[in-house]
C-alpha cells in the first residue's frame, strides 16, 4: 500500500470511529480534532520525508547531467589530443552515465508526483482543521442547546404526567363530592315530614303577651289611621 493510501485509509477510519461512537457530540468533536491533530503531525513527518527524497533524487538526477557533461568534454578534449581510444573509454563512461540518468530522470517523476500529493493532502488537513478550529465552539454551543432542549422535553413529559394526576385527583374529589350530596339528599328524605302547627309551637313557646302593650298598640295604631 503507498503512503498517501494509508494515510487516507488513517483519516477515514478515524473519522468513522468518531462516527460510530456518536453518544457525546462534544466529546465526538473533540476526539476528533485529537485524531486530527495527530494525523496531522503523522502526515508533516511523512511529507518532509517525501519531499527530501524529492530532493535527494533531483539532486542525483543534476549530479548526473554534469557527469554526463564532463565526460563528454573529456571525449572531445581527447579527440582534439588525437587519443581515440581514450575518447572512447570517455564516451562509454558517457553512455553508462546516461542510462543511469534515465532511470533517476524516472524515479525524481514519481518523487516530484508523490511530494505534490503528500503536500496536497497536508494543506487540505491543515485546512480542515483550522476550520473545525473555527467551528467547534460553535458546534460545542449547538450541542449544548440540544441537550438543553432534551431535558426541557423531558421536563415537559413530567409535567404532562403531574397535570394527569391533577386530572385524576380533581375527578376524584368531584366524586366524592357527588357521594357527600347524595347522602345529604336521603337524609332530607328519611327524615320525618315537617309539621307546621309544632314548629310555630316552638316559635311562640317561650313568648308572654303582656296586654297593656297590646292596648298600646291598638291605641297607636288608631291615631296613625292603621286599622
Amino acid at each position: 500500500m503507498s503512503i498517501l493510501s494509508r494515510f487516507k485509509d488513517i483519516l477515514s477510519s478515524n473519522v468513522n470511529a468518531a462516527l460510530d461512537k456518536l453518544e457525546d457530540p462534544s466529546k465526538m468533536i473533540d476526539q476528533l480534532h485529537r485524531n486530527m491533530t495527530k494525523d496531522l503531525a503523522a502526515v508533516k513527518t511523512e511529507t518532509a520525508g517525501v519531499m527530501a527524497e524529492e530532493s535527494r533524487t533531483k539532486r542525483l538526477v543534476e549530479e548526473n547531467q554534469k557527469d554526463v557533461i564532463k565526460f563528454t568534454d573529456l571525449a572531445k578534449k581527447a579527440l582534439m589530443s588525437g587519443n581515440e581510444e581514450d575518447a572512447r573509454v570517455f564516451l562509454t563512461k558517457k553512455q553508462e552515465l546516461e542510462t543511469v540518468g534515465a532511470g533517476l530522470q524516472t524515479s525524481a517523476a514519481v518523487a516530484h508526483e508523490n511530494a505534490v500529493k503528500m503536500r496536497q493532502m497536508h494543506d487540505k488537513l491543515v485546512k480542515d482543521i483550522n476550520n473545525l478550529n473555527a467551528r467547534i465552539q460553535t458546534i460545542k454551543a449547538k450541542a449544548a442547546v440540544a441537550k438543553t432542549q432534551e431535558r426541557v422535553n423531558q421536563m415537559g413529559s413530567s409535567t404532562g404526567k403531574v397535570e394527569g394526576a391533577i386530572s385524576a385527583f380533581n375527578r376524584m374529589e368531584d366524586k366524592v363530592n357527588r357521594q357527600l350530596d347524595m347522602a345529604n339528599a336521603r337524609a332530607e328524605l328519611d327524615s320525618q315530614p315537617l309539621d307546621a302547627a309544632l314548629a310555630l309551637e316552638e316559635k311562640y313557646r317561650d313568648v308572654n303577651i303582656d296586654s297593656s302593650v297590646c292596648d298600646e298598640m291598638a291605641l297607636l295604631k288608631a291615631q296613625l289611621g292603621l286599622n
